[in-house]
């Protein structure tokens, strides 16, 4: 089984507060896990030490044996200086779908058949 470092989701309703977990892919996310290696607090400032605490010894540890972490995970070891993550680029998910492109494209038109018909009315007038 492959062996993950991700969060499981601790607190009340609408209080969020994040144990970093290591634990079998397999498990479920607040279920079992191995070993418990951190905390993340996402109700505090981005400048407050408190927000991710980290044991950076036993993060080493896991990821020396092979243990992957999930993205959000991976942000926090490569801002502990752990781990280097690149950052991905989609840059076809901030265009429309095909619907949106053939219905826009079709106002499109309808609008510049509209200024074309109103330019020949124009100097009959």
């Amino acid at each position: 089984m492959s062996v993950k470092i991700r969060l499981s989701r601790g607190g009340s309703k609408k209080r969020p507060y994040y144990y970093v977990v290591v634990a079998e892919s397999s498990s479920p996310r607040d279920g079992r896990y191995i070993e418990q290696i951190g905390t993340h607090n996402p109700l505090l400032p981005k400048d407050n030490a408190e927000r991710v605490k980290l044991n950076l010894e036993r993060c080493k540890h896991w990821l020396s044996v092979g243990a992957q972490p999930t993205d959000r995970v991976a942000r926090f070891l490569d801002a502990a200086g752990l781990m280097k993550r690149t950052a991905s680029n989609n840059p076809d998910k901030a265009k429309p779908r095909k619907k949106r492109q053939e219905r826009e494209a079709a106002e499109a038109a309808a609008a510049a058949e509209k200024a074309k018909a109103g330019a020949e009315e124009q100097p009959a007038s």
